[in-house]
C-alpha cells in the first residue's frame, strides 16, 4: 500500500437538526433516520422523510457496515483521495471518501466499514474502509 498523507476537509456547520448526528460521529457512532410512517432508513438525516414527507423520523445507530457502489479516485489532487457512494447494511447510501487503503485494490460491491476522521475544525466525519 502507497502510504498517503490524511486530506483534511473542513468542518461541517452543524445546526440544530443535524447535531444528534455530529455528537454521535464525535462518539464514533453513525446515525441515520428512520420514519415511522414508511418504515424507510435515509441518509443524510433531516426531520422530513423524502419519501413520503412524514415528520415522524427518528434516530437509529447504524452499523457502520457497507458496500461499494461507486467511487472515483482523484489522483492529480494535491493530496489524491477517493470519493465514493456507500449502500449501507440498512438500505440508504450515502457519499464519503474510502481512507486508509490502496487505491489501486478499489472495486465495485468491496464490504467496507465506517471510521471516523476529524476535520479542521476537530469534528469528525464518516469516511469509509475495507471491512
Amino acid at each position: 500500500m502507497i502510504p498517503m498523507p490524511d486530506r483534511i476537509l473542513p468542518a461541517p456547520e452543524p445546526n440544530p437538526e443535524t447535531k444528534p448526528y455530529w455528537d454521535a460521529a464525535a462518539e464514533g457512532r453513525l446515525l441515520i433516520r428512520r420514519c415511522a410512517a414508511c418504515g424507510r432508513a435515509h441518509h443524510y438525516p433531516r426531520a422530513l422523510c423524502p419519501f413520503c414527507f412524514s415528520d415522524r423520523t427518528e434516530w437509529q445507530t447504524a452499523s457502520g457496515n457497507g458496500t461499494l457502489y461507486s467511487f472515483s479516485v482523484m489522483q492529480r489532487a494535491p493530496v489524491p483521495y477517493a470519493i465514493a457512494y456507500v449502500t449501507l447494511d440498512e438500505g440508504p447510501s450515502m457519499m464519503s471518501n474510502l481512507v486508509d487503503c490502496d487505491f489501486d485494490t478499489i472495486h465495485i460491491g468491496m464490504k467496507l466499514k465506517a471510521v471516523f476522521k476529524p476535520t479542521e475544525g476537530g469534528l469528525k466525519l464518516a469516511m469509509f474502509t475495507p471491512a
